[in-house]
């Protein structure tokens, strides 16, 4: 089966390699050229547009930063809809809005072809890792045909329901993740200004009922001289899944006071001048207002 990959950023480039090394013929495409340069060394061919990378694809896969990336890549000119074959099946995996994901695969089904919501819970750690989630919306006898393409890259490929009910998990799934970081976070500092060795209680939060795998890879950055040089998601990436949720929870009339407050500690970090850092630097908000550090501190944190 050959393989169509959109989009070779910090998932893609882990992604690639993957499904080369399953023994699937791989076309990629990027928007900046130089990125495809290492994984065509690997034995990935390059498309010229996402519309010749279509043309080459029996399973297009596409992971770009927003909604409007996405439509460009699907709909734009020389986008996937226009050098898609009719028995082909397209699946994005960026984190969009789900009616924005729907609209598009509207678009797609008026053309009689077929795309899939199939958005991945993990971040490149979790897919080295081999723990990587899919979630699937849309037409469920695609879902059964690439599924075994799915788990190539992930352990667990899952069908949803319709067209966005995946994209609507996954938007769900990181107002948790989110929301439980920032409690976490406030949790380590409230026992740093306790007394509480950092070191121990991190230790502590990961014996205890409250651990989770988020915490397991990424709480560590929280630590002294842990926080990645490249961060997994920095703020600025992270509050825009916080934004697509508070939008939907808006359009669905669902109450969001965690994500909204969230969302607020997040603004602080950008004020503070830290939010280039992986989002889990929030604890350096909550140290600052808890008097644990002074801003001569922070100034520091905000040029590593």
């Amino acid at each position: 089966m050959r393989v169509g990959f959109l989009g070779l950023g910090d998932m893609g480039e882990i992604i690639v390699p993957r499904l080369i090394d399953a023994g699937y013929q791989v076309t990629g495409w990027n928007r900046t050229l130089e990125k495809a340069k290492p994984l065509a060394d690997k034995g990935m061919a390059v498309g010229d547009s996402p519309a010749d990378v279509a043309a080459k694809s029996d399973v297009i896969f596409s992971i770009v930063t927003d909604a409007a990336a996405v439509e460009a890549v699907a709909l734009g000119e020389n986008g996937v809809l226009s050098g898609i074959a009719k028995d082909s099946v397209y699946i994005d995996m960026s984190t969009i809005s789900p009616g924005r994901s729907r609209a598009i695969s509207t678009a797609f089904r008026d053309a009689g072809r077929i795309m899939l919501d199939g958005p991945l819970s993990g971040s490149p750690v979790s897919i080295v890792q081999n723990k990587a989630s899919i979630m699937i919306g849309g037409d469920k006898a695609a879902f059964e045909r690439v599924k075994d393409v799915l788990l190539a890259i992930g352990p667990n490929a899952t069908y949803i329901g319709e067209s966005g009910t995946a994209a609507t998990l996954k938007v769900s799934i990181n107002l948790t993740l989110v929301a439980e970081m920032v409690a976490f976070c406030e949790g380590m500092a409230l026992a740093e200004k306790g007394g509480v060795d950092p070191e121990i209680a991190y230790d502590g939060f990961m014996k205890s009922v409250a651990a989770s795998p988020v915490m397991g890879y990424r709480g560590l950055f929280v630590l002294d001289g842990k926080m990645p040089e490249k961060p997994l998601a920095n703020v600025r990436l992270q509050q825009k899944d916080v934004l697509l949720a508070l939008e939907f929870a808006r359009e669905m009339g669902m109450p969001a006071p965690l994500i909204a407050a969230t969302n607020q500690m997040l603004n602080a970090c950008h004020s503070l001048g830290i939010g280039h850092r992986d989002f889990v630097t929030v604890i350096d908000v909550y140290r600052l207002m808890g008097g644990i550090i002074k801003q001569s501190d922070l100034e520091k944190i905000s040029q590593n």
